[in-house]
């Protein structure tokens, strides 16, 4: 597939690696607390999230798991009955199904969360926790253990092709810091401390409707100056319907660096390659874009990530 990255990616400058260095230590917490953003979550902003509720409406920000390979997903999730049901046919008594799974946690086409300890950037953690505490056994620190209560608060979906008047955002096209800042006023929400932020590219609908593309060399994302939102607002925890980050990378140097200024900086752990299409309909129905959002990663005590299926409850 062409996906005509040249000119989407040309359409703001590139970053120099002086300018996100400069960036990052500008965003960085050297000393930040043990839960990275989610400390921005309290009582109070758990008790606002659940008022958010009046339709008694819940509804999934996954995609499925998808088993089979692809342009994006060549490494895709292993799935079998370990014990398939025919083999209790014609006999009696009782007899169970039982599956197993395996993933590629941190690939191109499943909804996964990115824990604290993902990111690793000139040889530390976020917080200046040392890369040597990531062994082959597993993170010794900042796991996704680090979310066994769940992830719950205020969700705010932020939809830039609509801001556009677009269906979707071409691969290599940036969100950029005043995007959100439009995005928020065309959609009459604003973005607070303790939320969870989700940005819609429409990744998935173009990936729906003109099929898989090599993905991991071209696809919408935000902006790196656009971390800085993220920033000012306190925000708990990011999510999109891509990776999150732009490729090709507009930053010299760093293939990643939302990640990098999100995780390694701000300590905000990311939600990667969700899926909004259920989602926008009742927003737009509601004339609101601010829902209740519960987030339960799968508990992997010394995993850097895990499949994630967050809920939308408006």
């Amino acid at each position: 597939m062409d996906t005509d990255t040249d000119t989407a990616a040309d359409r703001t400058p590139r970053q120099s690696l002086a300018e996100f260095r400069a960036l990052h230590r500008e965003l960085r917490r050297p000393e930040g607390d043990p839960r990275g953003a989610l400390a921005h979550i309290t009582a109070a902003t758990v008790r606002a999230a659940a008022q958010e509720v009046r339709l008694g409406r819940s509804v999934t920000l996954a995609a499925p798991v998808e088993t089979e390979p692809g342009p994006d997903n060549p490494q895709p999730a292993g799935h079998r009955l370990t014990s398939p049901p025919e083999a209790a046919a014609g006999s009696t008594g009782l007899h169970f199904a039982t599956d197993r799974f395996s993933m590629n946690v941190h690939g191109d086409a499943d909804s996964h969360l990115d824990a604290l300890c993902h990111v690793v950037y000139d040889g530390t953690l976020y917080g200046g926790v040392p890369a040597t505490t990531v062994t082959p056994a597993g993170a010794t620190a900042l796991s996704v253990e680090l979310d066994h209560d769940g992830i719950v608060g205020r969700g705010v979906l932020l939809d830039i092709p609509r801001l556009r008047g677009v269906r979707w955002l071409e691969p290599g096209d940036r969100v950029t810091l005043d995007d959100l800042i439009a995005a928020e006023r065309a959609q009459g929400v604003e973005v607070g401390p303790g939320d969870l932020l989700f940005v819609r590219v429409g990744h998935r609908l173009r990936r729906g409707e003109s099929g898989p593309w090599d993905s991991a060399h071209a696809r919408a994302g935000l902006d790196p100056a656009a971390v800085r939102f993220l920033a000012e607002r306190r925000v708990a925890l990011l999510g999109g319907d891509g990776n999150n980050d732009t490729a090709p990378s507009p930053t010299e140097g760093v293939d990643f660096p939302v990640h990098v200024l999100a995780v390694h900086a701000l300590g905000v752990q990311l939600l990667d390659y969700l899926r909004f299409e259920d989602l926008v309909p009742l927003c737009e129905q509601q004339a609101r874009w601010s829902f209740l959002c519960v987030v339960a990663p799968l508990r992997l005590p010394q995993a850097t990530g895990s499949p994630v299926n967050p809920i939308a409850i408006l």
